[in-house]
């Protein structure tokens, strides 16, 4: 999805509004880095489309105050699953 970066910017802030996704997840959908997608919504979405901007920059800044809590959940699931393993 190379294309057209303008369309990639909008498409990617549709995909993360409609699923709550994070970026991680988003760069997972689309085959592009975080880093891509994370440039794309703050920097180039804000120049294209402002009320779209302003929707992702919301559930990103949900993701971001989350995120924490996620990596905990990761850690826990790890460690059961190994917990089970042994048994």
């Amino acid at each position: 999805m190379k294309g057209n970066i303008e369309q990639r910017a909008a498409d990617l802030a549709v995909y993360i509004i409609e699923n709550r996704a994070t970026v991680r997840a988003a760069a997972r959908k689309f085959g592009i880095s975080k880093s891509t997608v994370h440039k794309d919504l703050t920097e180039r979405l804000q120049n294209i489309n402002r009320s779209l901007y302003l929707q992702v920059k919301e559930i990103m800044e949900i993701n971001k105050a989350e995120r924490h809590l996620r990596g905990g959940l990761a850690t826990q699931k790890k460690y059961k699953e190994i917990a089970r393993k042994k048994t």
